[in-house]
């Protein structure tokens, strides 16, 4: 892959409508999905982003059939998968490189007995252990081998069967990946703590059109009738909720009047009203989001008028993907907030570009981040900057946008991991963001 940097002109003045593309973390559980059935599955609005093209380059490789319909249309059938592939160097190497492919292991576990994978990779945000995951399947009657030497994970259980399940922590990777195993399981599994994001919701409404017995979608109990097959269907994936919050911060932060169209609002939960918290107006119709110019907005306090803090938490409260987009666009604000980012020890270290560019940041610890709002009247200035993780990359480039002078971005594959074509959407509103291939 080219090593690119995005070259970004600021004081960017944005107008139109954009779409947000389809969900990255649906697709990534979605797309693995495909492996439980030899039936053919279409589906829709898959976003077209690294991650995503590289999950489905492994199921390739493991004998899955696809055929892309369209830019965003699959279809996929896993009626002779080659379980040989595992042993492959090709499967290693690419099987490290994402961390969705973590989500390969309940789908195999449940239709082959059986399920390889090496350490997989993706952004270096914290310890984001697998333990939930492991520890389910060996309730479930799978045999667990870690090896150590080569980082390795073997699975094997050719006769799961359903049991009661309470998981040490809500992981939303983790509860797909017990569901998905536990479909075909031998009788009725019970997963208490389960995650309940649209993700996670989305899946369970397609296997059960798939044939599966899934009860309690939505909710952080769910009860599983296993079933001995599972047949084929047509699945939309949602707009991803995290391109729609990053595209209301860009807009509050250039200072742009932007429409966001196709947003499904009653699967963004919290997140416009969190983003009002920091002042932002925005017109919401029954699916779009309207955000009009602002010269400036001011960030609410608490009802007894001490600072607001903000923090994140697993559905229905606010995702941590996009605490790094309400922290940029607090400090263009009026006013103060502390951001609590608890889920994920390392996702705050990027303050320390915007700090470069201006912005007044205090850094408390690795999870707290006390923001003083300038209101406009210290515009940021552009700088050279390299892109931790997905999140934190378009963080950057907002604030890039914003900013009085010329910034380069490095490393935007990982913003490329997450984000569609994000440098020609923004342009065609206006931006003048630029790709270049470095020697």
């Amino acid at each position: 892959m080219a090593n690119e940097a995005f070259i970004v002109q600021g004081n960017a003045k944005l107008s139109g409508k954009i779409t947000p593309q389809g969900a990255k973390n649906e697709a990534l559980q979605i797309v693995s999905a495909v492996l439980l059935s030899e039936d053919l599955i279409t589906l829709e609005n898959v976003p077209d982003i690294v991650d995503v093209q590289k999950l489905i380059a492994l199921l390739t490789g493991l004998g899955v059939k696809v055929n892309r319909l369209s830019k965003n249309s699959y279809t996929f059938q896993a009626d002779d998968i080659d379980l040989q592939y595992f042993a492959s160097a090709d499967y290693q190497a690419e099987a490290r490189k994402i961390r969705g492919s973590v989500m390969l292991l309940g789908p195999l576990l449940a239709r082959f007995g059986k399920a390889f994978l090496p350490k997989p990779g993706g952004d270096k945000i914290g310890r984001r252990r697998l333990d939930t995951h492991f520890l389910a399947f060996k309730k479930l009657g799978a045999e667990f081998k870690y090896e150590e030497s080569g980082d390795n994970y073997y699975l094997d259980g050719s006769s799961l069967k359903g049991t009661y399940i309470h998981m040490d922590e809500i992981s939303v990777t983790g509860t797909a990946n017990i569901v998905m195993a536990a479909v075909l399981a031998e009788g009725e599994t019970q997963i208490y703590n389960a995650a309940c994001e649209p993700y996670l919701q989305q899946l369970c409404k397609m296997l059960n059109r798939m044939g599966a017995k899934i009860s309690g979608v939505g909710s952080n109990l769910l009860t599983i009738q296993g079933v001995t097959q599972l047949g084929g269907t047509t699945h939309r994936i949602l707009p991803d909720m995290i391109e729609i919050g990053s595209f209301i911060g860009l807009a509050a932060m250039t200072n742009s009047d932007i429409t966001i169209t196709d947003v499904n609002i009653p699967m963004l939960g919290n997140i416009p009203a969190t983003f009002q918290k920091l002042g932002i107006q925005m017109n919401i119709g029954e699916d779009y989001i309207h955000i009009p110019e602002q010269d400036t907005y001011e960030i609410q306090t608490f009802i007894d008028g001490s600072i607001l803090t903000i923090y994140d938490a697993p559905w229905p409260g606010f995702t941590p993907d996009l605490m790094s987009i309400l922290l940029v666009a607090a400090t263009q604000a009026k006013g103060s907030v502390l951001i609590h980012q608890k889920m994920f020890e390392s996702r705050l270290f990027f303050v320390d570009k915007l700090i470069d560019m201006g912005a007044q940041i205090i850094l408390c610890d690795p999870h707290r981040a006390t923001i003083i709002g300038t209101e406009r009247n210290y515009q940021l200035r552009g700088i050279s900057m390299t892109s931790p993780d997905i999140r934190a990359g378009v963080s950057l480039l907002i604030a890039a946008l914003s900013a009085k002078s010329e910034s380069t971005i490095y490393n935007i594959n990982q913003i490329d991991r997450g984000y569609e074509n994000i440098d020609g959407r923004l342009n065609a509103l206006g931006a003048n963001i630029k790709r270049v291939t470095l020697s």
